[in-house]
């Protein structure tokens, strides 16, 4: 039953390497959480209701989502007033492991909601917002998020296929300089219009051009073809992603994952200043620890 179950585990994680035409390193991918989470997203693509392609038409799918793309020009005036007070921002400290990378070049984010209620912050400066948000179930995590010209965010992959990533543009520069790649395929937000796609694909954004770029990025259930599955997926996104809730202000929750991440950091940070000593050792250590995980797992 052990080798069964291994065998299982190392086709679902190689089936999440292939799926796709744009891969990682060999090597990045074996330490990436996608190869954690591959059986339960395999699960999640096996048991959907909608196609597995990179891109999805909200519109066709989404139906019950109108609402939002109705109402973006209210939605837009809510975010603009957050930017003129500059709340559209980094984490203040180590409080967001989900985007921590994100922040260095020069992605900024407003949580509305994370898996659970709007924050107090959110409901508080943004109410017309917030309450369209409560009235659409499927809407399980909700920011505002800032690319401003000359910002990246580096090829990756978002951890659980339990969701679809919908985008809508609030002030984009309505220019293809500024875009996002979703495993070879281009989309540039524009105004007022919206996309929608796995962000288990692995995908990448730019703003090349001179203008700022604010979209409304919401994390939607992804239907699921069984009772059980649904179930099970929401299961996951409420004990396991719902962990990742991360705070605008004082007063928002923190999640679980983000409470431990300023301890993770420290050590992170050490093992880059090793790095930086001897790369040699360092990978030498990172995959021999790894070797021994695994060496353990099976052995159990």
């Amino acid at each position: 039953m052990k080798w069964v179950l291994v065998f299982l585990f190392v086709a679902c994680a190689v089936y999440v390497h292939f799926r796709g035409r744009v891969r990682h390193r060999l090597g990045r991918q074996l330490l990436d959480h996608s190869t954690f989470m591959a059986p339960i997203n395999v699960l999640m693509y096996a048991c959907s209701r909608v196609p597995t392609t990179p891109f999805l038409d909200p519109d066709k799918h989404f139906p019950e989502l109108a609402p939002l793309r109705a109402r973006w020009q209210e939605i837009r005036a809510e975010a603009r007033h957050l930017r003129e007070m500059q709340q559209i921002k980094a984490a203040d400290g180590y409080t967001d492991v989900g985007f921590n990378s994100f922040f260095r070049r020069g992605w900024k984010r407003f949580y509305l909601k994370w898996y659970d209620d709007a924050h107090p912050s959110a409901a508080e400066l943004c109410p017309a917002t917030t309450a369209l948000l409560r009235e659409l179930p499927g809407v399980k995590a909700a920011m505002f998020t800032e690319l401003p010209p000359g910002s990246e965010l580096r090829p990756h992959r978002d951890p659980y296929a339990g969701s679809l990533r919908l985008h809508l543009g609030l002030e984009t520069p309505n220019d293809d300089a500024c875009f996002i790649d979703v495993d070879g395929q281009r989309y540039s937000w524009r105004d007022g219009e919206w996309t929608m796609f796995d962000e288990t694909y692995i995908h990448s954004a730019r703003n090349d051009s001179a203008g700022n770029r604010i979209i409304l990025f919401c994390d939607i259930e992804r239907p699921m073809k069984y009772r059980w599955a649904a179930a099970l997926n929401r299961f996951v996104a409420r004990n396991l992603i719902a962990a990742g809730a991360s705070p605008n202000q004082e007063g928002d929750k923190t999640g679980g994952f983000n409470r431990a991440f300023k301890y993770f950091y420290a050590l992170r940070l050490k093992s880059k200043a090793l790095r930086e000593r001897s790369k040699g050792l360092y990978y030498t250590l990172k995959y021999l620890g790894v070797a021994l995980v695994v060496a353990l797992i099976i052995w159990i």
